[in-house]
């Protein structure tokens, strides 16, 4: 199940696709953060300065009506 978080203090949109262990991360644009496992795939995003980009209030209110 995927995981959509943001943190208004940081300003960080977190996507976690999978629960595990971070390996490494890579900034593959400005501001966008893979993360990646041992064995290289991406388990999760993260995007720096979110709110110059989407609507945090908007998406985590999308993202809750549509786990229901």
């Amino acid at each position: 199940m995927v995981q959509v978080n943001y943190d208004a203090n940081s300003d960080v949109l977190s996507i976690i696709l999978a629960p595990k262990k971070v390996k490494e991360s890579a900034e593959i644009l400005p501001d966008v953060i893979a993360d990646f496992d041992d064995d290289g795939r991406v388990v999760a995003f993260e995007i720096l300065d979110a709110s110059k980009v989407i609507d945090p209030e908007t998406v985590e209110q999308d993202f809750s009506e549509s786990s229901d």
